[in-house]
């Protein structure tokens, strides 16, 4: 793993703070994605061991560094900005993170603050989320069967995530369902979680499992290619191609028969690196360029040392110029252990 600290230790290296974020393949960075804890009250079978360690507390930036860094992010161009975990709004006092980085929503410099979560916590916060600007979120949920959502979550309670869906909706906030596809696991159900999003105003989004970390599963057990899926619903439904550009990764399909749509996210059998817009940011200050590959820059000895932003800038800028092509995904037989050491919840989802 490289992490490099790049020009930023040099001052007279040091250039505009409010430069765009431009990679050596031409691309803007716009959409920053933050884990602001590795910690989960949910133990997913495709995202993580049952028994995790997890960083010690005095690793993670505090929330004002959280937000100093997200700040400068924005300042350099980012204009959608998600918060994810592990599960985000188990982190101590997040709101305050959430009310702070609300002002750049208030002053137009945010376009769209956002968040991922498994909707354990959605009925306490769904208020307080709507009152600071975030008006759509993202809600992971892999089957609508209680006992099965017992067994792929390990510790995670079907009718309190239900009750946040609702609480959310309620608030105004737009929900959309997130969905990894698994063999042999949720791949039948898959048509009426689909009916269901889309006759309570949701749309639905399926995601191949990505070899990150290891989780006590077999990937190759559990890999389904969204191809096969697309294959299996066209029998009944009536797909069309939307030539939708949301910031992030799922390709939407237009569904006639529920008047939704569906999003399918193929990191596997077709990647979605040539558009790929942005870059994600863990609580304890590291920056992976890319999800799939392990190069990263440490923006924390950057943060930590001046209260000059543009020590930041400059090492944000040293680790864009790193951003690579694409990732090595990979899951087959030949290729059991996972494609990166980190789990998905390190990253943010």
């Amino acid at each position: 793993m490289n992490f490099s600290a790049g020009p930023w230790q040099d001052a007279t290296a040091l250039q505009s703070s409010d430069a765009p974020m431009i990679d050596p393949f031409g691309r803007a960075v716009t959409y920053l994605r933050v884990s602001v804890t590795d910690r989960c009250d949910f133990r997913c079978t495709y995202c993580m061991a049952e028994n995790m360690t997890f960083l010690p507390k005095k690793d993670l930036l505090t929330l004002e560094e959280l937000d100093r860094l997200c700040s400068a992010f924005i300042t350099k161009g980012v204009k959608k900005l998600r918060l994810t975990g592990g599960e985000p709004l188990v982190r101590k006092n997040i709101m305050f993170l959430v009310r702070s980085l609300s002002r750049h929503l208030d002053s137009g410099a945010l376009e769209e603050l956002t968040l991922t979560t498994n909707g354990s916590q959605l009925a306490r916060f769904a208020a307080e989320l709507a009152g600071c600007g975030v008006r759509r979120i993202n809600v992971s949920l892999d089957t609508l069967d209680s006992e099965k959502f017992r067994t792929i979550t390990r510790w995670g309670e079907f009718d309190k995530v239900m009750e946040g869906i609702r609480a959310a909706q309620a608030a105004g906030i737009r929900v959309k369902l997130n969905a990894v596809a698994l063999k042999g696991f949720n791949e039948d159900e898959i048509p009426e979680m689909m009916r269901y999003a889309h006759a309570n105003d949701m749309d639905l989004t399926l995601i191949e499992t990505m070899p990150m970390g290891e989780t006590g599963e077999d990937r190759t057990d559990q890999y389904l290619p969204l191809s096969l899926v697309r294959q299996r619903l066209e029998e009944d439904f009536t797909l069309t191609d939307l030539p939708l550009s949301t910031g992030g990764p799922a390709r939407y399909v237009a569904v006639k028969e529920t008047g939704g749509k569906l999003g399918l996210i193929t990191p596997m059998t077709h990647n979605f690196c040539e558009s790929c817009n942005r870059v994600r940011l863990t609580c304890t200050g590291t920056l992976y360029m890319c999800l799939g590959q392990d190069d990263a820059a440490d923006l924390r000895m950057a943060l930590r040392a001046s209260d000059d932003d543009a020590f930041v800038s400059a090492a944000i800028d040293e680790a864009i110029g790193r951003k690579p092509k694409g990732h090595d995904f990979i899951i087959d037989r030949n290729h059991r252990r996972p494609a990166v050491a980190r789990h998905m919840s390190v990253t943010g989802g």
